[in-house]
């Protein structure tokens, strides 16, 4: 008590540090809180009281709430935020929040908020660094944590994360008000460092944990606590003026320059990842909305949206995935009139890889109901567009699919195309003449020759022979407003009779199969013989020869299908040139 404070010495530092720890273990918290607060001891609390953080928060979890020592033990961690020197408690603090890991995170971020955010408030120099500091830190601890998703699991909210997001938003406000009463003094606000902390804090908590979080309205839960965490940071964007500048101009703050790439590339997917992440919030969950200016049409604001939407197409997560494909179909995307949207949107890069990341999600994705929704999603897409539009995505799609089956939905598109055409309902000459024939080539095509697999390319070969079945029926040499007609000779040569011979090939290769496996069948009881699948690494149910002998046929009843669709379309032909030849 008698020596001044530059008198201390570290074997006093020492000896604090091991008397206080013993009292706390002993339990005399009490005392030690009275020791604290003696106006004589405040020198040694001011220099040395920081150096009882990491024994009480041990002590503060061994206790129970309801015990006396627990709410002394609080006093004390209290009583040294106002006391010691802010500089020295401040990093104390923070090496606590470091330390910490597993299922004690949560609680030991909420347990030293409160005594942080007093230290901040009264740091002079390098305030908005330590701000900064504090949020890095402390949003660093929780990203590992899981993110509650069920009802239950947001209900339950087992290691405290939900309550704890909240936590850290109330944490930052003091420095947010800060920052607006600063902006409010004048026009040309110059201290950008700390709104810069708070954007950093806000980017990284639309990542995470709202990226993967799950904020629909939840019966039973009157306050869902994400969707209180996401309103609250979209309120402190709206306050520091960065809202509609990220919005709009896709602004990122004050990226560092990484000399290692790799950093370089990271930093710009999380800042794709939380955009993408505000883009959903504003337009899907309409948070912040009310302050957005109503002045932009639909298709403008698609456009600004469509790299968002392809950030979370790419991902995997059924939630980010979920997320991409609603807000797809909300952002003022489904109150757009059909064939409204110009094809000089395709221009734009992003509207020409959206549909293809839906088209990986319709063939790629596990599960179901998210394929489901993609596609008709898709189908959407294709329906907003004008004639020439569809066009160039029909195009665009044939060419990078690789899939029969999305090869022969875009071919019954292009049927359906056609038919208005024809019909004179939509008056256009993208889908009749000379542009048709041009999409023509890329439809009514073996992708391998006769060589090609005909059961994999089955939907595709169905639908191509389908569009021309009716391009046959409907247009008529005479009028050719197709130009079918016109390029007979060349579909005939580059289709049909690949297709003959593909067909014949294809049925005395797999009637060849059936024929040595029911020679063999015998034998292959006798020893008990399966084939085995494996399908992506995974070893699916061995086959019984039975099952195969099954699936042989179901191939050849595939080409009876094909072939009889075959024979009819050169029926339709025959009887149409002989019609023509007639009436000459």
């Amino acid at each position: 008590q008698i020596l001044e404070e530059a008198d201390f010495k570290g074997e006093d530092f020492n000896l604090f540090q091991v008397a206080g720890q013993k009292c706390l273990e002993d339990g005399y918290a009490a005392q030690l809180l009275e020791v604290i607060q003696n106006e004589k001891n405040k020198v040694i609390i001011k220099n040395m009281g920081w150096n009882l953080i990491s024994p009480l928060v041990r002590c503060i979890f061994m206790y129970k709430q309801e015990d006396d020592k627990y709410e002394h033990c609080l006093k004390i961690l209290y009583q040294l935020a106002q006391l010691c020197n802010p500089k020295e408690l401040f990093l104390g603090l923070l090496e606590q929040i470091e330390q910490t890991s597993g299922e004690r995170v949560c609680q030991t971020v909420m347990l030293l908020l409160q005594p942080l955010q007093t230290v901040l408030l009264k740091l002079q120099n390098k305030k908005a660094y330590s701000v900064g500091l504090s949020l890095a830190m402390i949003m660093n601890q929780l990203t590992p944590l899981p993110v509650p998703y069920t009802k239950q699991q947001i209900q339950e909210d087992k290691l405290g994360l939900c309550q704890c997001c909240n936590a850290v938003v109330d944490f930052a406000k003091p420095f947010v008000n800060e920052v607006v009463k600063n902006m409010e003094k004048s026009s040309e606000y110059n201290d950008m460092e700390l709104k810069e902390e708070l954007l950093k804090f806000c980017m990284k908590s639309l990542k995470y944990p709202l990226l993967t979080a799950q904020l629909e309205q939840l019966e039973g839960i009157e306050e869902h606590p994400f969707r209180h965490f996401a309103t609250e940071i979209v309120n402190i964007l709206w306050d520091i003026r960065e809202l509609i500048p990220l919005v709009f101009l896709h602004r990122k703050g004050k990226s560092p320059h990484w000399e290692n790439e790799e950093f370089a590339d990271i930093e710009r997917k999380d800042s794709a990842d939380s955009l993408a992440c505000l883009s959903y919030l504003m337009f899907v969950q309409h948070f912040g909305m009310d302050c957005f200016p109503v002045v932009f049409s639909p298709s403008y604001l698609l456009q600004c949206n469509m790299t968002h939407i392809e950030v979370l197409l790419k991902r995997t997560e059924e939630s980010v995935l979920s997320k991409g494909l609603v807000s797809f179909l909300l952002i003022k995307f489904s109150i757009m009139e059909d064939n409204s949207l110009l094809h000089q949107y395709l221009e734009f890069r992003d509207f020409i890889n959206v549909p293809q990341d839906l088209v990986k999600v319709m063939t790629l994705c596990p599960i179901e109901h998210v394929r489901k929704k993609s596609l008709s999603i898709l189908q959407l897409f294709i329906d907003k567009f004008d004639a020439e539009g569809k066009y160039t995505l029909f195009r665009c799609l044939l060419k990078t699919s690789n899939h029969a089956g999305v090869e022969g939905y875009i071919i019954k598109n292009i049927k359906d195309q056609v038919h208005l055409s024809l019909t004179k309902a939509r008056d256009n000459i993208w889908f009749t003449g000379h542009h048709l024939i041009s999409l023509l080539d890329l439809v009514l095509l073996l992708p391998e020759g006769a060589e090609t697999d005909l059961l994999q390319h089955s939907d595709r070969i169905m639908a191509s022979l389908n569009l021309l079945r009716y391009l046959v029926i409907k247009d008529c040499e005479s009028d050719n407003q197709t130009g079918v007609w016109t390029a007979l000779a060349k579909i005939e040569q580059n289709f049909l009779k690949p297709l003959h011979v593909g067909l014949n090939m294809s049925k005395a290769h797999y009637e060849a199969e059936i024929k040595n496996k029911k020679e063999n069948r015998r034998e292959a009881h006798s020893s008990n013989a399966v084939c085995s699948v494996t399908v992506g690494g995974e070893k699916m149910p061995a086959m019984t020869t039975e099952m195969q002998l099954q699936v042989l046929q179901s191939a050849l009843f595939t080409f009876d299908l094909i072939e009889s669709v075959l024979a009819r379309v050169e029926e339709l032909i025959e009887v149409k040139i002989k019609a023509v030849t007639d009436e000459n």
